[in-house]
């Protein structure tokens, strides 16, 4: 067995990916301090660090998943973790059993901090990391992930940061939550190919390669237009239009996956990732700009 350096093990969790869970805290926190609230900023870190191992743990145990099911392989375009041969299966599954227990251990905590109602938020967390792999070879993976990445953590940031859901927070998981749906909705346009042939069944496999890409290119171009929306409708503060900076990137992704084909997909081998990015820089600014409203 291979020793691995911590670079090593944390590279296993794809950190990459984490913008699809810490966008949804940062973006809670920021529209709730606009909102005028006392945010307890302190719970607020503690979520956005607890949400990110949760993220890491679900990463782990979907790629281990996906191994052992012959859905990621050496001629796939996943996670090279356990298909290069650098770690073992057994190594990769450890891992994952170690950070969701420090995430829970986190979440427990933090429910001591706040109030034990947090634990329905942190049952619907770990459901949904559990389920998952399930869930995804069944074509549910992209509403969980809209629920797990979106709707559960900011109704939970909401929770533990005013002592209440502001159910307005739900106006937030709809532009970024299309986002984070996007990245897995890549993933799975791009390996449609290959998930068929581990006999799994995924949403962009069922709506066939030339709807995928419509609805991708959905996913990640409506955002820009419902901020402009609520901005108008004084849902939103005008400065939210700063996300339009990001405009441009959604674009040159949405461009990339409209121009290529079910036969040769290797234009959008790193879509996944570039969609992360998206979220990102979009996510920040969304964030910076009810900071900056707020002032």
């Amino acid at each position: 067995m291979k020793r691995h350096s911590l670079n090593d093990w944390v590279m296993a969790t794809r950190p990459w990916s984490f913008p699809a869970s810490a966008i949804p805290v940062i973006a809670t926190l920021a529209y709730l301090h606009w909102c005028g609230y006392e945010v307890n900023w302190v719970t607020g870190i503690w979520a956005l660090v607890n949400i990110v191992f949760f993220h890491a743990a679900g990463n782990t145990w979907s790629d281990y998943h996906d191994y052992q099911h012959g859905v990621d392989s050496s001629d796939t375009y996943g996670a090279k973790t356990l298909t290069s041969g650098f770690f073992q299966p057994k190594e990769i599954y450890y891992l994952s059993i170690g950070i969701l227990i420090i995430a829970l251990a986190g979440g427990v905590g933090l429910m001591l901090m706040t109030d034990f109602g947090l634990i329905w938020f942190g049952l619907g967390g770990i459901l949904c990391t559990l389920l998952y792999p399930y869930l995804k070879y069944r074509a549910l993976g992209d509403a969980v992930i809209g629920l797990a990445y979106a709707w559960l953590p900011m109704w939970g940031t909401s929770y533990v940061t005013i002592d209440q859901v502001d159910m307005r927070v739900s106006l937030l998981a709809i532009p970024v939550g299309m986002i984070t749906i996007a990245i897995l909705h890549a993933n799975n346009t791009r390996d449609a190919q290959t998930d068929d042939s581990a006999h799994i069944v995924t949403l962009a496999m069922k709506l066939g390669h030339s709807k995928a890409t419509l609805l991708y290119q959905f996913w990640i171009l409506f955002p820009f237009v419902y901020i402009a929306g609520c901005s108008m409708a004084g849902l939103f503060p005008w400065w939210t239009l700063l996300t339009m900076v990001a405009l441009p990137l959604a674009w040159k992704n949405a461009h990339r996956i409209r121009h290529c084909s079910a036969q040769d997909i290797s234009d959008i081998a790193s879509l996944d990732e570039d969609t992360a990015k998206l979220q990102l820089v979009f996510g920040l600014l969304f964030s910076i700009s009810f900071f900056i409203a707020s002032l």
